[in-house]
């Protein structure tokens, strides 16, 4: 199994600015690669709270930050409900949250998770194992048109309406059931050009089938909402993605906080009747890996992270 490596580790650290003394929370645990260098930055005053779905990611996490330091808590939930675990434990401010939104190493090496179009297993892609809603599901049970759907927009692939179609014809013989079953019918429907190009022909109706079973563009939104509201003056939301239809969330709702009142509503008021914002961008531009990150790590090289400060 492939080692998890943490995507713009030291820019994450960086710009989350730690106190000592801080409460910290880490959205999306996985394996505590970021998290185990936020508690190394701690003293017994600050504390750090990591959540995740996933079972075997807490237990791996928990077991590595136990070896750095015992200011932790480690929550199993859906990052979508982070702020009633966080009043659960009467924490109801903190210096900084992150969030890393890509579906770690092991999940996708993990034959038997269904996240892989290069290994054969029956489609599944649930990231808690709690959930009854499985790629299986979508696929055998989703009408053509919800199915183009999902495809079109969590996948921005062109043959959506095509391989949807294409999905319910097979289905009539029987339940499409595994990885390498679906791969070979998206392949069937795309010509040669399409499958010439560089990547992989499945990738982005995998993507879309992940997005859905695990509804992460609606738990994304939640979670910004909340973590807005919840760090305190000073604090920072730091967000990484992995693609652009999150990234276009983060970057709308980043810039909807940290307009001026006045050019929010689009209002003609000169600058000193426009009401201060409570937020400000801490960088204007996309940070990005580094080239050194990306030969080291490829899975680093689509990853953009945006930062934003709660300043009043």
């Amino acid at each position: 199994m492939t080692e998890h490596i943490p995507v713009l580790l030291n820019e994450a650290i960086e710009y989350l600015n730690i106190k000592p003394s801080g409460t910290y929370v880490d959205l999306t645990l996985g394996r505590a690669g970021h998290s185990s260098e936020i508690l190394k930055r701690l003293t017994d005053g600050g504390k750090l709270i990591g959540i995740d779905k996933d079972e075997v990611a807490i237990n791996e996490s928990t077991s590595t930050l136990s070896k750095i330091g015992n200011n932790f808590v480690v929550v199993r939930n859906d990052f979508r409900n982070f702020k009633e675990e966080l009043h659960r434990l009467g924490i109801y401010s903190v210096d900084g949250i992150l969030m890393d939104l890509g579906v770690s190493s092991p999940q996708f090496d993990c034959a038997e998770r269904g996240f892989s179009y290069r290994e054969s297993a029956k489609l599944d892609m649930r990231m808690d194992s709690r959930q009854s809603l499985t790629a299986y599901d979508v696929v055998n049970t989703y009408s053509a048109q919800d199915l183009a759907r999902v495809f079109r927009e969590y996948g921005e692939d062109k043959y959506a309406y095509q391989i949807a179609k294409r999905i319910v014809k097979v289905r009539e013989n029987g339940p499409i059931v595994t990885t390498d079953e679906l791969v070979s019918l998206i392949k069937s429907v795309k010509p040669a050009k399409e499958l010439a190009k560089k990547g992989h022909p499945a990738k982005q109706i995998f993507q879309a089938l992940r997005i859905e079973v695990n509804d992460e563009l609606g738990a994304l939104r939640a979670a910004i909402k909340d973590a807005l509201e919840i760090l305190s003056i000073g604090g920072r939301l730091v967000i990484i993605s992995f693609q652009s239809l999150e990234d276009r969330i983060v970057k709308n709702a980043f810039q909807e906080v940290a307009k001026k009142e006045g050019s929010r509503k689009n209002v003609w008021s000169l600058p000193s009747q426009e009401e201060e914002t409570n937020f400000k961008l801490v960088n204007n531009k996309v940070i990005l890996p580094s080239e050194e990150e990306m030969n080291i790590n490829p899975r680093s090289k689509s990853a953009k992270m945006r930062v934003i400060e709660k300043i009043r």
